[in-house]
């Protein structure tokens, strides 16, 4: 692994890319994120057309996420993107399924099958496709142990990958930390709020709904899940405000709601309720392999908290999480 060198990243991984790829076309699988953006952009500079992207809609995004990947992706870097809505798809093959890695596993499994389907619809259409353009980083490949220690969790980009896969992987931002990868985004142009927005599995919010996963529980965790965001983002702002610093001491790095898979005894209106609980998220870290719980104002939590109580339905409690990594990771699952 070489050390990140800001100066000539760039001008070298495009040389690397077009060495790799030659005049062959590349299919991009595009979250919408810091990774794949980044390196959906910096592979658009090395080989222009012969890039496509495809956005898959698992049905596991975050509130309105489709669509604003949609907008930014397709308009502001005026990639070829194509939404691929799959929802119901994952769902139905999570169906009755509790076990973290399992999920994984599944959502990975499904998530390439998508993109080999999609692949021969392009291939129809504009030509052999060789290579599967991913957003991996490096602690990506460290969790999940391919750098030969113990899995801490599997990762639908590196493991998972089932043998069938026709296309061979393309992956320019393998040895990057996520502070590196902001770092080429912010160098290619690409539009801060963008470059430091919230990082997010690919797995989506069906590592963040505990237990079994359906719509019911998702929508419960997108609505609490966006007013988390809403209230962290007014207080990051404020802070950049202060500092001009994105990273500033007080600033909090990742954030989050989590749905467990418990109920609790509430009171609604006079009447008994038992309904969902859920958890805050909030963490501080420089590189993702650590983190710290983010001290934040109780002002802040406190808005949160009566927010997701009046406002999201079936929530009867809310909590907030205080484990560093380790020995808890970032994610719950």
């Amino acid at each position: 692994m070489e050390k990140f060198v800001r100066e000539n990243f760039i001008e070298k991984s495009v040389e690397e890319i077009k060495t790799i790829v030659g005049g062959r076309k590349v299919l991009c699988a595009l979250s919408g994120g810091v990774d794949s953006s980044v390196a959906a952009v910096l592979t658009q500079k090395a080989i222009g057309n012969n890039l496509s992207c495809i956005f898959v809609d698992t049905g596991l995004m975050r509130k309105n996420e489709g669509d604003l990947v949609m907008e930014t992706c397709g308009k502001r870097f005026s990639l070829r993107i194509k939404r691929v809505d799959s929802g119901p798809r994952f769902l139905a093959k999570l169906a009755g399924v509790t076990d973290p890695e399992q999920k994984r596993k599944i959502i990975g499994a499904e998530f390439i099958s998508v993109f080999e389907e999609e692949s021969k619809k392009l291939e129809s259409e504009e030509g052999e496709i060789n290579f599967l353009l991913q957003g991996t980083i490096y602690p990506d490949i460290l969790e999940s142990g391919s750098n030969g220690a113990g899995v801490v969790k599997s990762h639908h980009n590196v493991g998972g990958l089932p043998e069938r896969m026709n296309l061979e992987l393309l992956e320019p931002l393998k040895y990057l930390y996520k502070n590196e990868v902001r770092i080429v985004g912010e160098d290619l142009g690409i539009a801060s709020e963008l470059v430091w927005r919230q990082p997010f599995p690919g797995p989506g919010l069906a590592i963040r709904c505990l237990g079994e996963v359906n719509e019911e529980k998702l929508s419960v965790l997108r609505e609490a899940d966006a007013v988390v965001r809403e209230e962290i983002d007014v207080y990051n702002k404020q802070l950049f405000t202060q500092t001009g610093a994105h990273d500033s001491a007080d600033s909090v790095w990742q954030y989050f709601a989590v749905l467990p898979d418990l109920r609790s005894v509430g009171m609604k209106n006079g009447v008994r309720t038992y309904d969902h609980a859920i958890g805050i998220r909030a963490v501080k870290s420089e590189n993702a392999m650590t983190a710290d719980w983010a001290r934040l104002p109780w002002q802040v939590l406190e808005t949160i908290s009566n927010r997701i109580l009046s406002e999201v339905p079936c929530v009867s409690r809310v909590f907030y999480d205080l484990t560093p990594k380790p020995p808890g990771t970032i994610e719950w699952e």
